[in-house]
């Protein structure tokens, strides 16, 4: 059924990449001689497509170290339709193939299984890490500058759709890939391709989608604050779902530690904002005890913003280590609105908090029905030539494919 894991080292020049949004690892499949595994079993000219499209894959991966997204999403399209009759059970293929794949980074760990299944896990799952990386090169312009960032609208339209895509790639391998995996394989799986972690990306991506709709609607005429204020606690929502999927998860996974790092920074971020927006709104109450709740609100946003530009620090620092862009986007404007209200706030009510002898308890933040739903994903129908043919083991032709093996071993 497959083989064990090992772990090995090579250099390479570091480079600090910029994170805006986070896709936790890449895998890329290896070179493999899938032409002598399937011989015999399915037509020699299929099998040369599908083993020259799979180590194309593997190729590009390696090279460009998965940055040539456009060409790899592409070639794993082309791929996924010839992949799909090695999963038909009426082929009784789907533990005839090894297939192995490694993490791209200094230590490569590998991991081979035969299971065409796994496969198709490993190949969306691929999708969805790269439509991740491509949604965050939407948000670092070419020409930027180390203190000031503007993002284009169009930009951060185009990252909530990828951002969508990513979370309806994960929640298809949730749903309808990791069932169809035996039970001791599903236990076998690395740490970030478990379901409740595939779950907690797919939140994540969520809230990053609508924390760029928060940017648009800052920067919008026609957005009201009860639209940011709802935006803003959306996005705190999907952030404690993705949190609360990981919350079991053994933090010395240098993986998982790095991911709940960036959970928790954006989530006192998202924090901040709703209690930023929630603060504007009570202040707009004829009450002092209006007023006095909306100061308790925007002073806790001012801490929370605080301790989310802590929590983004030990995020870059941690292995691997990485850069975050300058404010932008939502964040540039409430890093420069919240201390600013607070201060202002807190002396404009002096008196109230005089009388009061203090802050009184913190006001709850409404709760809201999401908006964003992951895309819906569905499979491309398998290749044509999968239906031009017979497949399976006939025992002649089993025969023949284990002497010929034998053969080319001795020789």
């Amino acid at each position: 059924m497959g083989c064990t894991n090992s772990v090995y080292k090579k250099k390479k020049k570091k480079i600090v990449p910029e994170i805006s949004i986070f896709a936790p690892i890449l895998r890329i499949p290896m070179h493999s001689d899938l032409q002598r595994l399937l011989r015999g079993f399915v037509p020699s000219d299929l099998a040369d497509r599908i083993a020259a499209i799979r180590n194309q894959i593997a190729l590009v991966g390696e090279d460009t170290g998965g940055s040539a997204v456009s060409d790899l999403i592409r070639a794993l399209e082309q791929y996924l339709p010839l992949l799909l009759g090695l999963t038909k059970k009426e082929y009784g293929l789907q533990e005839l193939v090894e297939f192995r794949w490694r993490e791209l980074g200094e230590e490569r760990e590998e991991i081979c299984v035969s299971n065409s299944w796994f496969e198709l896990l490993c190949v969306v799952h691929m999708m969805a890490m790269l439509t991740l990386m491509e949604a965050n090169e939407k948000l670092i312009p070419k020409e930027s500058s180390l203190s000031e960032r503007l993002v284009s609208a169009d930009c951060m339209r185009d990252a909530v759709d990828l951002l969508l895509k990513a979370a309806g790639y994960l929640n298809f391998c949730v749903l309808d890939v990791l069932p169809r995996l035996p039970q001791d394989l599903k236990s076998r799986l690395p740490s970030d391709m478990q379901d409740n972690v595939l779950e907690a990306i797919s939140h994540q991506a969520l809230a990053q989608g609508t924390e760029l709709q928060l940017g648009l609607a800052v920067h919008s005429k026609n957005a009201t604050l009860s639209v940011k204020r709802r935006l803003a606690c959306e996005q705190l929502s999907f952030y404690a779902q993705a949190h609360c999927c990981l919350s079991d998860k053994n933090e010395s996974n240098a993986v998982l530690k790095k991911q709940l790092f960036f959970l928790k920074w954006k989530h006192l971020e998202a924090k901040a904002a709703a209690y930023y927006y929630h603060s504007l709104i009570l202040d707009k109450g004829t009450e002092p005890s209006c007023h006095l709740s909306a100061v308790c609100c925007v002073l806790a946003a001012e801490e929370l913003l605080v301790e989310s530009k802590k929590a983004c620090l030990t995020f870059c620092l941690a292995d691997p280590i990485t850069r975050c862009p300058p404010p932008w986007g939502a964040m540039k404007h409430l890093q420069k609105k919240i201390p600013e209200t607070a201060a202002k706030k807190t002396q404009m009510y002096t008196y109230l908090l005089d009388q009061e002898k203090g802050l009184k308890s913190l006001p709850e933040l409404p709760e809201f029905q999401l908006s964003l739903k992951p895309d819906e994903y569905e499979l491309p129908e398998a290749d044509p030539a999968w239906g031009c043919g017979k497949f399976g083991f006939p025992e002649q032709t089993l025969k023949k494919h284990l002497d010929h093996d034998e053969k080319e071993s001795k020789s």
